[in-house]
């Protein structure tokens, strides 16, 4: 007689989600004092949003991003990760970022913005 032992959904989730935690926990972490507190790769600046708009929004293969910044595919699969278990949050800070980028361009000097246009 065989016994089989059967796991239940709920501890299946739990299981993969303790997984996917310890997937990323040791590549990716936030100090107060580095790139405002935002998520980074662990001994490096690069932050997570760095990589998601390389990745996502350039367009860059992940072996590109690994060669640009000298990380490991498991850096940047890492920080992947942490995106979409963090997605909403780092999607808004994305495009916070990029609103008060171009609030600052807009309200720079015209003759300098032309002469930069010029170069």
């Amino acid at each position: 007689m065989t016994m089989t032992l059967a796991i239940s959904p709920q501890r299946k989730r739990i299981a993969k989600a303790i997984s996917l935690a310890k997937s990323y926990n040791h590549h990716i972490t936030a100090t107060q004092n580095v790139r405002n507190g935002n998520p980074r790769i662990v001994g490096r600046r690069i932050t997570v949003s760095d990589i998601v708009i390389c990745h996502l929004h350039q367009g860059q293969s992940i072996a590109d991003i690994c060669v640009d910044y000298a990380l490991n595919p498991a850096q940047v699969h890492a920080a992947l990760a942490y995106y979409y278990d963090h997605q909403s949050v780092i999607d808004a800070k994305i495009r916070d970022d990029r609103e008060a980028y171009q609030m600052a361009y807009q309200n720079q000097d015209s003759a300098f913005l032309q002469l930069l246009e010029n170069a």
